[in-house]
C-alpha cells in the first residue's frame, strides 16, 4: 500500500464517532430540558449538568485526548509513506477500540471495562508510533 490513502478511512471513522458523540450530547441535553431535569442555563457550568448528558460531555472530551495522538500518528504515517497495510489495520483496531470504549462510557459506564478498553487503545496507539519510528529510522 505504501503511501496509501486507505489510512484516512479509519481517521474519518474516528471523526464520525466524534460527531456522533456531539449529537448524543445535544440529544441528552435537550431531553433533560424537556423532562424538566435541567434548564438551558444549567449548561453554562458543566458541574450543574444532569448525569446522562455529563457522561456524554466527558466522553466528548475523551475524543480530544488520546485520539489526537491517533490523528497525528496516522497523518505522519501517510506523509512519510508508512501508511501500508499493517498501519491501516492498526488504525482500524484503534478506532474499533475507541468505538467500544465510547459505547461503554455512554451506556453502562462500567469503569473497569472502560479502563481496560482505554489501556488497549493506548497500547494500539503506541504501536502506531512505534511503526512510524521504525519506518523513519
Amino acid at each position: 500500500m505504501g503511501n496509501s490513502n486507505a489510512i484516512f478511512w479509519p481517521v474519518m471513522a474516528q471523526v464520525l464517532l466524534i460527531y456522533a458523540i456531539y449529537t448524543l450530547v445535544s440529544v441528552r441535553r435537550i431531553g433533560a430540558i424537556k423532562a424538566g431535569k435541567a434548564k438551558p442555563s444549567d449548561f453554562k457550568t458543566p458541574f450543574v449538568e444532569p448525569e446522562a448528558s455529563a457522561v456524554a460531555v466527558r466522553n466528548l472530551s475523551n475524543q480530544f485526548e488520546l485520539p489526537v495522538l491517533f490523528f497525528a500518528a496516522s497523518i505522519s504515517l501517510y506523509v512519510t509513506g508508512g501508511a501500508g497495510t499493517a498501519a491501516v489495520i492498526v488504525a482500524w483496531i484503534f478506532v474499533l477500540a475507541r468505538l467500544v470504549h465510547a459505547y461503554v462510557h455512554v451506556t453502562s459506564n462500567r469503569v473497569l471495562l472502560r479502563r481496560r478498553l482505554f489501556i488497549f487503545s493506548l497500547a494500539v496507539n503506541l504501536v502506531q508510533w512505534l511503526m512510524l519510528a521504525i519506518h523513519i529510522a
